[in-house]
């Protein structure tokens, strides 16, 4: 068998088969054209494509550096090509899947289960994400020079109720490089509470705009005019969410609990909501709660409030000095401006919301004046159309139009940490251009509250993730 291999025509035929059904997969057969090159590596070996080792070291270290320089090629090419189109690692670095996936928790994103994305921005540096290493997020490591369309390749498997999805913050297209950990349309919209109190240096700006202090547009953009960036979809911030409903379904948030298609959310183990927590006069001990497995909680004049599960509320219910428990929710009508679609029209809030139906490509809606708030973004910015309305009456693309017909499909995403979690109850639907791949394995998993190496959690470590 090993003297098979070392005939040369049968390694090239080995390579051109996997190649070509590589070429296949991926449906662009313009790479076709790299037979040829294969051909010339295996067989003619007239081009020398692996340059560097032309060169004839001199002495043991010139040797050295060019074994290391072949080896580093060959890592980068091999670890892009199974990032880009098997595996991707990722980190959890919020505790809004808190329950099902901790803070610290290392992850492999599957890219073949729902079906690799090639690159949308090629022009980029490799292993990094929209910013270049020890930048602070401030210098971009990509260019817009050259864009490709979207596209994504057979996977495995659709996007089912219930998957952990990792995807492409959907509101990440505009970033306020200064304050980055906010959502660009939701400081667009808190404006000017969110800059409340304002310094006198600050005045004294709205003063020099001759603007009227601070309300309209204008002046938000002139605020933050230096520091406002735009990401294409790929080069957008990495969220993981849980997917709760797909193209089609209907949509209900009722007391906090999730309906589908009028029929409860299955059971998700771990998910958390928040709670008042009433003592008798004494204090629980942090030690207490921590063992419980609370990892958030706070203090309030009578007692606590903390995020928990099923699992631990029946805990601290049993606690003696507990005199009382309840749910910290909204009120049905209670309006919460910065829900989706943040519209008088719907005055939804995170635990009373819908109904409202997911797009689904190729559905065609009745487009009113009533409605338009939701489905507006979509139209508009997801689907790159020009809309404009005058008076009752809606324009796309200059045509007057009462309908509009989906041309993406479109997901609903909620965190397991119910009421610590910004998802789509804010900022609405995630197109199918923005998801990433599916969370599939934890290979790793360090506690934040601890010393490496001894705040490994040993019995994380290589846990397969249950999605549905």
């Amino acid at each position: 068998m090993k003297k098979i291999f070392e005939n040369k025509w049968v390694r090239f035929a080995v390579v051109a088969i996997c190649y070509l059904l590589w070429v296949i997969w991926l449906g662009n057969f313009w790479w076709l054209l790299g037979l040829g090159v294969i051909f010339d590596l295996y067989i003619t070996k007239k081009v020398p494509w692996a340059f560097w080792k032309i060169y004839t070291p001199k002495n043991k270290f010139q040797k050295w550096l060019l074994g290391w320089v072949d080896a580093i090629i060959f890592a980068v090419i091999a670890a892009s090509f199974i990032r880009l189109f098997f595996f991707e690692a990722y980190t959890i670095p919020t505790s809004s899947m808190e329950g099902s996936l901790l803070v610290g928790d290392f992850l492999f994103v599957s890219k073949f289960h729902y079906g690799p994305r090639p690159q949308m921005t090629p022009l980029s540096f490799p292993f990094v994400h929209h910013s270049m290493p020890m930048s602070n997020n401030m210098t971009k490591s990509f260019s817009e020079a050259w864009q490709l369309p979207y596209k994504r390749m057979a996977g495995l498997q659709t996007i089912k109720n219930d998957d952990i999805v990792v995807f492409n913050f959907p509101e990440g297209d505009s970033v306020i490089l200064t304050r980055q950990s906010q959502s660009f349309y939701q400081l667009k919209r808190d404006f000017p509470n969110c800059l409340y109190p304002l310094s006198p240096k600050d005045f004294q700006y709205y003063s020099k705009l001759k603007m009227q202090y601070p309300t309209d547009e204008a002046c938000f953009y002139a605020y933050f005019k230096d520091s406002i960036v735009y990401r294409p979809v790929d080069k957008r911030e990495n969220y993981i969410k849980r997917c709760v409903a797909i193209p089609g379904d209907t949509l209900i948030v009722k007391g906090g609990q999730v309906f589908i298609n009028n029929k409860p959310q299955k059971a998700i183990p771990g998910i958390q909501f928040r709670y008042d927590i009433f003592t008798t006069g004494l204090k629980l001990r942090e030690s207490i709660i921590e063992n419980i497995g609370v990892r958030e909680y706070g203090y309030t004049a009578n007692g606590y409030t903390m995020l928990m599960n099923n699992e631990q509320y029946e805990k601290i219910k049993k606690i003696s000095i507990v005199s009382e428990i309840l749910k910290a929710e909204m009120r049905e009508g209670q309006w919460y401006r910065p829900c989706f679609p943040q519209h008088i029209n719907y005055p939804w809030n995170k635990d009373f919301f819908g109904p409202f139906i997911i797009p689904k490509a190729g559905t065609t809606i009745q487009l009113t004046i009533q409605n338009l708030p939701l489905y507006h973004r979509i139209i508009d910015v997801y689907e790159g159309n020009d809309i404009r309305v005058d008076g009752i009456d809606i324009y796309i693309n200059n045509v007057k139009t009462s309908t509009y017909t989906f041309t993406m499909n479109y997901y609903w995403m909620m965190g397991d940490n119910r009421d610590n979690s910004q998802d789509s109850r804010f900022w609405g639907c995630v197109p199918e251009d923005h998801i990433v791949g599916k969370a599939s394995l934890i290979w790793l998993s360090l506690n934040d509250k601890g010393v490496f190496p001894f705040n490994i959690r040993f019995n994380r470590l290589f846990t397969v993730i249950h999605n549905n």
